[in-house]
């Protein structure tokens, strides 16, 4: 049996540790912190966690609501979507996790760039 890259990552806990590493960098980053100041962290840090552990092939459910949806009107930039991204880059980095995984994880969430982009820098 292979091993997913959910499981290369190290499942859930794994996944949950990396997401509150991400957030902190996230919220500490004033070019996109701002989107998050009406934000339940807690429940955020819960979803981002599911979704992660989704998108890289976990046995787990993503039960938040449709990307498009949750970012509708927000007016986010591919150069903030990029910020982003960079901050889950750089948390997985501070886990230890190897490249091809981190490009792995990256190409799933770049995946939702057209629902979740939808301003222009």
């Amino acid at each position: 049996m292979t091993d997913t890259l959910y499981d290369r990552l190290g499942g859930q806990d794994a996944i949950g540790a990396v997401v509150d590493e991400f957030y902190d960098r996230v919220m500490a980053d004033e070019r996109v912190a701002y989107y998050f100041e009406d934000t339940d962290m807690q429940k955020q840090r819960i979803h981002q966690t599911q979704f992660i552990s989704s998108v890289t092939g976990g046995p787990v459910d993503y039960s938040g609501a449709e990307m498009e949806a949750v970012h509708e009107g927000m007016g986010i930039t591919p150069t903030e979507f990029d910020a982003i991204a960079t901050h889950l880059d750089d948390a997985l980095a501070e886990f230890d996790v190897d490249e091809a995984d981190r490009q792995a994880v990256l190409e799933a969430i770049d995946s939702y760039r057209p629902e979740i982009v939808t301003a222009s820098d």
